[in-house]
């Protein structure tokens, strides 16, 4: 995806190029005015040389493109290049080929949300925009599926979660956790949406106890009222609070730790190509991978490597290897028979 978007990044500058009539390009001031976008955009490392600069050019007046109206004019040892027609543009033009494959996927992709409460103007909008682009399905088999329950409980209220975020909006919720007997109503602040395990959670600020980071699961919330009290504003950052753990459980007794983890032989490449946590760090490699991550432990912790089974073992800390020992002993005795 990264090659698509900075070749139709390209296409955009040159387009723009081509029709300035201020200003003459050459070949090299052109490859200037592209790779400066380029590094704005997606770093020093996304530049490219004059001969993909050449091969852009080529697609670009090709069928497969745009059939863009490109001249070019000599001053002495110089060669510039402008289109014919100033008022020229691809962005006026009908999708190309390449173009039409992005939009078609991009799509199929939002297609599969059509049926979630939150997406409910999906419905309408894909009919138009397959009309107004021309892609039609001449194929109506599923070719992709996004992990998506749209069935999954609570997804009702995600929306007006949202919404009152956005709006800074206060609500009333009646909530039903897995302890109390019976549902109860709190007031409560909404500031940030995370997605876990394909759970959704609110955190915000509970009035009464006046905590910023009250977590709710939107399949417990029974009803959402809004209200007219005045909204506290928070200036968490929420990608930093959640950057020490796994999931969404953050205990504030739980300090950060060093986990060491070995994986054997069979386990070790999903660990590799999918890390555990953006602080995973390899120690050893051999028979075994060795690796350590730096997380305030939680219950997401713990699920993630009984996940693994005997493909993973901890080493560090020996607390937690006693409590995960724990657990499988119980998994044992029940499934013994």
């Amino acid at each position: 995806m990264a090659i698509i978007k900075n070749a139709m990044l390209r296409y955009r500058v040159l387009d723009r190029c081509f029709r300035n009539t201020g200003r003459n390009y050459t070949l090299n001031t052109l490859l200037v005015e592209v790779n400066k976008e380029l590094r704005e955009y997606n770093g020093p490392e996304s530049e490219i040389k004059r001969r993909q600069l050449e091969y852009d050019i080529q697609f670009m007046e090709s069928d497969q493109g745009w059939s863009v109206p490109l001249i070019r004019s000599r001053d002495g040892n110089k060669m510039y290049l402008r289109y014919d027609n100033p008022t020229f543009s691809i962005s006026n033009e009908p999708l190309n080929q390449q173009e039409v494959h992005i939009m078609a996927s991009a799509m199929e992709v939002l297609s599969r949300f059509s049926g979630a409460p939150q997406f409910e103007e999906i419905q309408e909008i894909l009919p138009m925009l397959r009309d107004r682009f021309g892609l039609k399905n001449s194929d109506s088999k599923e070719v992709i599926q996004v992990e998506s329950n749209i069935d999954l409980k609570g997804l009702e209220h995600l929306n007006t979660i949202y919404e009152a975020i956005l709006k800074h909006q206060v609500l009333n919720v009646t909530y039903q956790d897995f302890i109390s007997k019976e549902p109860y109503i709190l007031t409560f602040h909404p500031y940030f949406l995370k997605q876990f395990n394909n759970r959704w959670f609110a955190l915000g600020r509970h009035s009464i106890n006046q905590v910023d980071t009250w977590n709710l699961a939107l399949d417990r919330i029974v009803e959402i009222e809004l209200t007219s009290e005045a909204y506290h504003p928070t200036d968490i950052d929420w990608n930093e609070y959640f950057y020490d753990i796994i999931g969404v459980t953050i205990y504030e007794d739980k300090p950060l730790e060093r986990i060491v983890l070995s994986f054997d032989e069979s386990t070790a490449p999903y660990v590799e190509t999918k890390p555990l946590h953006a602080t995973q760090k390899l120690l050893e490699k051999g028979e075994e991978l060795l690796i350590e991550i730096h997380v305030r432990p939680n219950h997401e912790l713990k699920a993630l490597l009984l996940s693994f089974g005997a493909g993973v073992t901890v080493i560090k800390p020996k607390w937690l290897a006693n409590e995960l020992n724990t657990i499988v002993k119980s998994m044992m005795q029940k499934y013994s028979l």
